[in-house]
């Protein structure tokens, strides 16, 4: 069998590692992305939800992991994270947080013309357009990490409670 053993999957490859040079292209556009966010006046707490909603649903653990840490630092609730896969049948997020994760959403499933339709309308009531440039940015960009961290299968490990 070509790379693999029966019944045993080898290592993946990082490709973060493997290929720096695009990987470092990708972190430099995850900067610029943060500053349009903050020039658009997006809260850290709000850039860390989409970061997560997009993470849920694309199921990449490791950056759930991370942007749930993220999340924490920056003052988001408890409640707030634990609710967040459920977020329309809450009361718990502001309309524009609701509105940012409705096209967070739509970015990350781009076939589904009506989720779009829906959440563009939502978004020009609720963002102002920098703020939608901003929150579809965060998303592309979260996604492309998810993909990356997934496909390399990048670990999620432990740590102490406290």
């Amino acid at each position: 069998m070509h790379g693999t053993q029966a019944g045993h999957a080898e290592k993946r490859v990082y490709i973060d590692k493997q290929s720096p040079k695009a990987y470092h292209a990708l972190t430099a556009t995850a900067e610029a992305v943060r500053t349009v966010a903050q020039e658009a006046g997006l809260s850290r707490t709000l850039v860390e939800l989409v970061n997560l909603r997009v993470s849920q649903i694309n199921g990449c653990a490791y950056c759930l992991d991370v942007h749930t840490r993220a999340a924490v630092r920056a003052g988001e609730s408890t409640q707030r994270l634990g609710v967040l896969a459920a977020w329309r049948d809450t009361e718990v997020f502001t309309a524009q947080e609701r509105a940012a994760l409705a096209l967070a959403e739509a970015t990350t499933h781009p076939a589904d013309a009506s989720l779009q339709e829906d959440a563009y309308t939502t978004a020009r009531r609720d963002l102002s357009e920098d703020e939608i440039s901003a929150v579809v940015w965060v998303a592309v960009t979260i996604n492309a990490f998810n993909r990356v961290s997934i496909m390399s299968k990048h670990p999620v490990r432990g740590v102490p409670r406290q």
